[in-house]
């Protein structure tokens, strides 16, 4: 998995997320953020506490602060998936 910064301020960033086939972003939790993901392009499987939802281009989902989040490309396809995070984790 690839990420390409977009922009950042000190409140606020915006990422690209690049998966290949097969690749994933392991379940994990920020305690203090709120993360919104939207699909830019190809598919994939976004869990959010125990709830996970196959999401195409044009969809999105948020996982709000303290609810483990995670992402798997479960296609032979690229995805493609604008991220932002606030407050700032950095």
């Amino acid at each position: 998995m690839k990420k390409q910064n977009v922009f950042q301020t000190p409140r606020f960033f915006c990422d690209v997320y690049g998966f290949e086939p097969g690749q994933e972003q392991k379940g994990h939790v920020h305690a203090d953020q709120d993360k919104v993901y939207l699909v830019l392009e190809g598919e994939g499987t976004f869990r959010v506490g125990s709830e996970s939802r196959v999401l195409g281009e044009g969809q999105g989902t948020m996982a709000p602060a303290g609810e483990e989040h995670g992402v798997v490309n479960h296609t032979t396809n690229r995805l493609r998936v604008l991220v932002f995070m606030a407050p700032n984790p950095g």
